[in-house]
């Protein structure tokens, strides 16, 4: 699901708020409760750790010697 800093950020200052009404980039969200609030800010937070958890493959070259003793 696609989500934007600013909608976590009105979310987050909703629920400091004690508001279940959260307004951002022209839209506007009523959640039936402050524990389905809470839910979404931890479902963006967990796809934020996800996401920045996440490493980019890397290529490289892998040269091999075989020594002669």
């Amino acid at each position: 699901m696609s989500w934007t800093p600013a909608e976590l950020a009105a979310l987050k200052k909703a629920y400091a708020a004690g508001a279940t009404r959260v307004s951002y980039e022209g839209k506007t969200v009523e959640y039936d409760s402050g524990a389905q609030l809470l839910a979404r800010i931890r479902i963006i937070e967990a796809e934020i750790a996800a996401t920045n958890g996440k490493k980019k493959p890397v290529a490289g070259f892998v040269r091999f010697t075989r020594e002669i003793r």
